[in-house]
């Protein structure tokens, strides 16, 4: 999408910034607080990444605040030498793109690395100060061009290029010069790369390598990890500022054919009438990502034309996963499921669409068959919220249940902290016997109700105030219902988090645990707990639905890396006990790039119905 010359509201126009910068990070609150204040006030929306080794940073705004953004860093030690790149556009003219893309909110975290380069966490990444060379657009230029003027066969066979981004990146531009080879990975996600460099390193081996991608980051790691290979992999260099910098230096494309896949509310930038790829199911000449159309399998994004997208009942599988088979298998999908929208805060979060997610480690899991050949369903183990228990929570979630029966198994537990059951103070009913007390004013209850037919009701986490723990039957409602009493039930979590140990012991093993408000907030802390204390987590994925934060947010703190799907009600929602804002809170605790949110218009509830259940659905086929 060109960048437009007309004029932006009051004035200003519109653009966006993109830098990172690797260096040593003194102080990560600190530079968290900075981030905060000095984007709020200046009402810039996107990304943040802080690690302990840099920062990643892609934001929107008005130019003058961009401006006054970058002035603010460059007074800063820490980004002496960095490259802002700065390009002036409208403002999103579609709020779901910009949506999808994270250019609604502002997003500020502190993550473990700024790309990640290793689906497996207990592996190192290599060292980004060993990285390739940097070569200049011009440079990079000119050594295309000697080399397409160089007749001789050895000169020829001595350079290739290397694509470092993903193939729906890939699809709609890249590289192409006369007498060198451009080696394209094709791969769904860039912790995918390793694999492919390992797999194909015959093809580097001894040759002068020339990497690119779209701003230079992923190239930083990339050509460290290339260069760690030893003896005739030395020769590594990268494109400096990325294709950005060098569309900037040549406006007409130069050596780059096609446009340059962006991650933002632009989708690319690049010579409008220069297509070089093709509708993924006629063929036709076609590269606009707008209409956000992806697999039905590992939900990458794919290029349909408008003219296919018009036809009723299509499913699109991409290449990859044609190329793996999956086009010709059975899909659990009703028609009307073929072309939902994942709803996800950024392009980030829907970037990772592969069943294991970059930066998690869970359990191996046996793929068992029925006898129909239907792969086994997932199992869930279910988290019901305050004051309730397993029998009620399979009762409320039996609609859930009953349209996802091909899918899912759920299991059902009761939390470990029994509560007391609670009354409060009513009228009685008048003695229709006496006249005289039909008269008189009506008496109060003052004892409790008959114990008998009373379902026990239990808690994950208390009040440290309260005494429910030694109390039994009846007691008296102290105050009126407060909505805000999740707040204090902060204690008892080291109890609950062996008991449910001892559950997955005894009754695992469980793909996968849902937890529905107060057991989402559970949900939440055993999943952190569990990155503590071990190398390998006890499920592969957590839904969390209608949930809050049992602690404060620090954004200093580490995400928790286990791919998670958040349902909850939006701020013109119906949920009058949980706020949206609690239960984004929540989601903000999990790593962005594998977690997605759903928010819904309903009350305190889990939706069963479309689009929010399509969507559920094709976060869980991921995992079978």
């Amino acid at each position: 999408m060109a960048a437009s010359e007309s004029p932006t509201e009051g004035g200003d126009r519109a653009g966006v910034l993109l830098y990172y910068k690797y260096a040593p990070v003194p102080d990560l609150p600190s530079l968290v607080r900075f981030y905060d204040s000095n984007c709020r006030s200046l009402a810039l929306l996107g990304r943040v990444r802080i690690a302990p080794d840099g920062v990643n940073v892609t934001v929107g705004g008005s130019m003058p605040s961009l401006e006054k953004h970058i002035a603010a860093v460059k007074s800063m030690i820490l980004f002496e030498g960095t490259d802002f790149k700065l390009a002036s556009c409208d403002h999103p003219s579609d709020d779901r793109i910009a949506r999808e893309c994270g250019f609604t909110s502002l997003s500020i975290r502190v993550v473990k690395e700024l790309v990640t380069f290793r689906s497996d966490p207990l592996l190192d990444s290599p060292k980004v100060c060993n990285a390739g060379r940097h070569l200049s657009a011009v440079e990079f230029h000119s050594v295309l061009h000697d080399a397409g003027n160089n007749l001789e066969s050895q000169a020829q066979n001595q350079f290739v290029l290397l694509d470092a981004r993903n193939l729906y990146e890939t699809r709609i531009g890249k590289f192409q010069a006369t007498n060198v080879e451009t080696l394209d990975p094709k791969i769904r996600q860039y912790s995918d790369l390793p694999s492919w460099i390992d797999e194909h390193s015959e093809k580097l081996h001894g040759k002068h390598i020339l990497m690119y991608c779209t701003g230079g980051i992923r190239c930083e790691t990339a050509s460290a990890y290339i260069r760690s290979k030893g003896a005739g992999f030395e020769n590594v260099f990268q494109l400096f500022g990325g294709i950005q910098r060098y569309l900037e230096q040549f406006p007409d494309g130069g050596y780059f054919k096609g446009k340059n896949f962006v991650f933002d509310h632009r989708l690319s930038v690049g010579n409008q009438d220069d297509v070089i790829s093709s509708c993924l199911l006629c063929g036709s000449s076609f590269d606009d990502y707008s209409s956000r159309c992806r697999c039905n399998y590992c939900r990458m994004l794919v290029l349909v034309c408008y003219d296919c997208q018009a036809i009723a009942g299509r499913k699109y599988v991409c290449e990859l996963c044609q190329r793996n088979g999956k086009g010709s298998k059975p899909m659990m999908l009703q028609e009307n499921e073929l072309h939902e929208e994942p709803s996800s805060d950024s392009l980030e979060a829907t970037e990772i669409t592969n069943a294991t997610f970059p930066g998690v480690t869970t359990p191996t899991q046996t793929h068992r068959t029925y006898a129909n050949n239907h792969l086994r369903k997932l199992r869930i183990l279910c988290l019901h919220g305050f004051r309730q228990n397993a029998s009620s929570f399979k009762g409320r979630t039996s609609s859930l249940a009953k349209k996802l029966k091909d899918m899912v198994e759920f299991v059902f537990v009761d939390a470990p902290h029994q509560l007391p059951l609670i009354y409060q103070l009513r009228p009685t009913e008048p003695d229709l016997l006496s006249e005289q007390t039909m008269d008189a004013p009506s008496s109060f209850q003052q004892s409790p109700p008959p114990t008998m037919n009373c379902k026990k009701r239990f808690a994950w986490l208390i009040d440290p105030n309260s005494n429910s723990l030694e109390e039994q039957g009846w007691r008296k409602a102290d105050v009126p219902f407060n909505p805000l009493q999740y707040q204090q039930q902060t204690y008892g979590f080291e109890a609950s988090y062996y008991y449910l140990k001892d559950v997955i012991l005894r009754m695992g093993p469980f793909d996968g645990i849902l937890g529905f408000s107060q057991g989402a907030a559970m949900t939440a802390l055993f999943c952190q707990q569990q990155q503590k204390r071990c190398s390998v987590m006890d499920f592969r994925f957590a839904i969390l639905c209608s949930g809050f934060s049992a602690i404060s947010r620090d954004p200093s703190k580490e995400s928790i890396r286990c791919p998670s799907l958040h349902c909850f009600g939006n701020s013109q929602g119906q949920d009058r006990q949980i706020a949206n804002q609690a239960s984004r809170e929540l989601a903000d605790m999990f790593e962005e790039e594998c977690s997605i949110v759903i928010e819904h218009d309903m009350g305190h509830i889990i939706p069963t119905r479309s689009p929010y259940l399509d969507q559920m659905k094709e976060f869980l086929r991921r995992f079978i």
